[in-house]
Parts: C-alpha cells; structure tokens; sequence
C-alpha cells in the first residue's frame, strides 16, 4: 500500500474515555484498516506510514503497537492512528485492546512522533486546480489538513478554523470548504481565478508551514458528535436506504471529492422512491451539478438497484 490512504468513517464503533484524551473506532472502505481517532492533534499536520517496526524508529508509539502480532502497517496523521492488520485475527476480536492500548499511552505523556528531527515529514505543498464549477477552486495538499469535511458560508461560521477566518479576510472569497487533504474556495463573481488563485494558493501554504491547527480539537468533536446520521449507515435507517449509502460512499464520493466537493444522503421516500442528497463545496450551486445528479448518480443508482429508485433529487448545503 503506498502512501496515505483515503478513509471513510462509517459510523462509531466503541468509545473509550481516560483522562484527556478519548478514542473513538472508525471502519474504513478497506475492511483491514481501523481507525482510532482521538480528540487531541497528536502530530503537527505530517502524515506517516510504517510497514515494520525498524520503519518506525522515529515513532515510539508506532513501534510499541508493531509487538502486537497482528499489525501490518501503521498509519499516524492530525488526530488519528489507522491500523491495518494481519488477517489471522478479526478487528471485532482485538478492537477493545487496541483501543485501550492507545488511550493508555497516549495519557502517559509519551511521544508519538519524534518530528523535529524526522526524515520522513514532508514540508507542506499545496497546489491549485480546477473544478467542474467555475466559481470554485481546489487547492490541494500534500498532507491531511482535517480529519473530517467541514463548510464554511462565511467568516462567522469559520471562528473555530484559523485557516477558513485567513482565507475569509480576502474580500473575494464566498465559500470555504475542507475535506481531508484539500480546500474548496467559492470566490465572489466580481473576482477572476487568473489574478487571485496565487494569492490563495499562498496563503493556504504558508499557514500550513506555519503548523498550526487548521480547525480547533474541540470544533472536530463536536462535528463528529452532530454530524447527521445521514452521512453513514444507520440500525435506524432502512435497508434500501443503507444500500444507497452504501454505493454513494463506495463510487461516488471519491469522485465528487476529486472535483472539490462532497455528496450526503438525506432521505429516501418509500412511497415516491425518490433519493434526496446534499451537495457541498465545489459541487454546491455548480451549472454541471444538475447534469452529474441525472446522468451520474441517477443512472448508476438505477443500475445498480433497479426500479427501487424513481428520481435523485439534490439540495445545496
């Protein structure tokens, strides 16, 4: 596996509290990994992969966790650790002690990451590129900026992301969206990409250099606490309803996220058979969103799941 991967959080698991810092387990698209966030940043937004325990000398957490039999690769970035593990054992089997295992040491006060000297931090770039959405600009990163989607209307809403309050300042900026390792600008009609995308490209930089903290820790929890039961799968939700969830996470997130943007399930009405979805960042307000909706996502949905869906219908977030 090279390189960071993209995770999905599905829905919470097990939840274990301990002094400061509290782990919460995440699935992932790829059933060996687990991903144990935590409420605190324990890296100072660098990324790292280890595949063994001599890969991991600059890590005392990561080396610690690969005398667990079972673990294959360890993933540390913002406020996580992803493990991927062996498959002679479930993650149902060993997820508790995992879990306890992190809290503990992370209480302890022990390093994770030696990062001063580490050869392996990569400084931080960030490149510009185009979205579907003329309005719309995707800046991105070569490391996890946030552990979680966050969209921001204007300055008020951003007061809890230093990032979004910079990016705000500029009077040509309407919209900040974040996803993960990248940022969506929605700019003001009067500007144009061509005299200001430096600038921001800059600006997006240079605070990410900087190693501050892009969102507060308090902020991302409580996103996780209020996020909609709509983002993922749901004992509550229905099983046609799981089943769109489950398409829209696998096939079509990844590539609304490529154009800068973010697709939710709201609702589906048994009786109409309509799917109602919600569009973010880029995607939001776009002239092509429309065409993706009917063309993309309605067709493959009734591909995929035949005469149990009649119509998609999207509101912008």
């Amino acid at each position: 596996m090279d390189g960071m991967i993209d995770f999905v959080c599905t829905f919470v698991k097990i939840t274990f509290k301990m002094k400061e810092h509290n782990i919460t387990t995440y699935t992932t698209t790829n059933p060996a990994i687990l991903k144990f966030e935590t409420n605190h940043f324990i890296t100072k937004n660098n990324s790292y992969e280890y595949k063994n325990i001599d890969d991991a000398k600059n890590s005392p957490l990561a080396q610690q966790l690969f005398y667990l039999p079972f673990i294959k690769t360890v993933y540390i970035s913002g406020n996580f650790i992803a493990l991927e593990r062996f498959d002679i054992v479930a993650w149902d089997d060993v997820r508790e002690e995992v879990a306890q295992q992190l809290v503990e040491y992370l209480n302890s006060g022990e390093a994770v990451v030696h990062e001063e000297s580490d050869p392996q931090s990569v400084p931080a770039t960030v490149y510009a590129e185009n979205t579907p959405n003329p309005a719309a600009m995707r800046f991105v990163a070569n490391k996890l900026i946030v552990p979680t989607i966050f969209e921001f209307k204007n300055s008020e809403e951003a007061k809890d992301s230093e990032l979004a309050t910079a990016l705000f300042a500029f009077p040509f900026v309407k919209e900040v969206f974040l996803d993960e390792n990248y940022v969506s600008i929605t700019k003001t009609e009067a500007a144009d990409w061509n005299e200001i995308t430096i600038e921001i490209r800059e600006r997006i930089q240079n605070f990410l250099l900087e190693g501050k903290e892009v969102v507060s820790a308090n902020s991302i929890a409580k996103q996780k606490e209020e996020a909609p039961t709509s983002q993922s799968k749901s004992k509550n939700l229905d099983d046609i309803s799981n089943e769109i969830i489950d398409i829209l996470e696998e096939y079509v997130k990844p590539a609304v996220a490529s154009d800068g943007g973010n697709i939710l399930f709201q609702s589906y009405e048994v009786d109409t058979k309509i799917v109602n979805v919600v569009l973010q960042g880029a995607c939001s307000g776009c002239p092509s969103s429309t065409f993706t909706l009917k063309n993309g996502i309605e067709n493959m949905l009734k591909n995929m799941m035949g005469d149990k869906i009649s119509e998609v219908v999207a509101v912008n977030g």
